[in-house]
């Protein structure tokens, strides 16, 4: 009876190891297949928003960088390209300018946002103007010639989204957590320029569209604070796609893409930078461009402080690997965000900022 007893034991035992073993086995071959199938539509996505430049390499390289192995520069331009505007995307001007350098060795990262009035020369047109209108006057390549002619660098590769894959993605990561750094509530203009976004300081989950309103607006304070706080937002999408809760959303996440966003990023690149992100958030320095206001020709511009301007050369310099010098984590961040951003800085009346 006992021996009986046993054999049953063993019986129940082995078939519960057995059925345990085929949910595991089905558990692999499940999240085996679903990896398989993101990684193809994540490479059809991918191939859908690759748009190559009329160039090799930059002109500031002997050799073309590149995204698995050397040290690299991404240029985020963001345009409005919407039916209100009417320009089409390759005529639009670009609403937010951020250059990411990406520093292999240190795994660090700086993060530069170029206020869109900055007073630059434009190689596409052979004058100076508002670096905003390089994008509609050239395009996607004329942006990127007028920022590496302004910060003596090379724009190895470059990001184009407009306001509608701005939202997507964030809604489909499910919105991001952030410290709404404005001076008072306010109601912005949405991606149809109706004033229906109500934003107010403090500590917010916002969805795709109050983070939209919050990136765009400009007319409140400073170029300097908008560019602070579209470097926030674009950490704060990092910080949540980095996530382990955002892994069942990447589906989403590259719908949300789609033909919205243009970039050379191959699908190999874009497969190297996530390793490069694997092991978690890199350390992140922000950088900004200190400067003031100009309304001397009656038309607002951004005029650039010159040593500023030629420290911050220096330091993405240097990250790069470009020019021999200390650790970049040693280097004084020129208008980090940790300064007192605002006292340098004079504007002028909001009437005047759409010119």
């Amino acid at each position: 009876m006992k021996r009986t007893e046993k054999r049953n034991k063993r019986t129940k035992l082995s078939l519960m190891l057995k059925v345990f073993a085929i949910f595991a086995a089905s558990f692999l071959i499940c999240a085996t297949a679903y990896g398989i199938y993101l990684t193809k539509k994540a490479e059809h996505a991918a191939n859908q928003s690759y748009e190559e430049l009329d160039r090799q390499s930059s002109s500031k390289r002997d050799t073309k960088a590149e995204a698995l192995s050397d040290n690299i520069s991404i240029l985020f331009i963001g345009v409005d390209d919407s039916e209100v505007r009417a320009q089409g995307s390759d005529h639009s001007r670009s609403d937010a300018l951020m250059l990411m350098t990406l520093n292999r060795k240190e795994k660090s990262v700086k993060l530069l946002s170029i206020p869109r009035d900055s007073y630059v020369y434009i190689p596409d047109v052979g004058y100076e103007d508002k670096i905003t209108h390089a994008h509609a006057f050239g395009g996607t390549q004329a942006t990127i010639e007028t920022v590496e002619e302004l910060l003596d660098v090379p724009v190895d590769y470059y990001v184009r989204m407009n306001f509608n894959a701005f939202i997507e993605v964030v809604d489909a990561l499910g919105g991001i957590d952030l410290d709404v750094n404005i001076p008072y509530a306010f109601y912005e203009k949405d991606e149809n320029d109706q004033y229906s976004i109500y934003l107010e300081p403090g500590y917010h989950h916002l969805n795709g569209r109050e983070a939209l309103a919050l990136a765009r607006t400009r007319k409140h304070d400073t170029d300097i604070a908008r560019g602070v706080r579209q470097q926030d937002i674009l950490k704060a999408i990092a910080k949540k796609a980095l996530s382990v809760s955002s892994i069942s959303k990447y589906d989403d996440v590259i719908v949300a893409i789609g033909d919205n966003m243009k970039t050379n990023l191959t699908f190999d690149d874009m497969k190297a930078l996530l390793a490069y992100f694997s092991g978690g958030m890199p350390q992140i320095d922000t950088l900004t461009l200190q400067g003031e206001g100009d309304m001397s020709t009656g038309i607002y511009y951004y005029k650039l402080d010159e040593e500023s301007l030629e420290e911050t050369k220096q330091i993405l310099q240097t990250h790069l690997g470009i020019i021999p010098g200390k650790s970049s984590s040693n280097i004084s961040e020129i208008g980090s965000e940790d300064e007192e951003y605002n006292d340098s800085y004079s504007y002028s009346p909001a009437s005047n900022w759409n010119q």
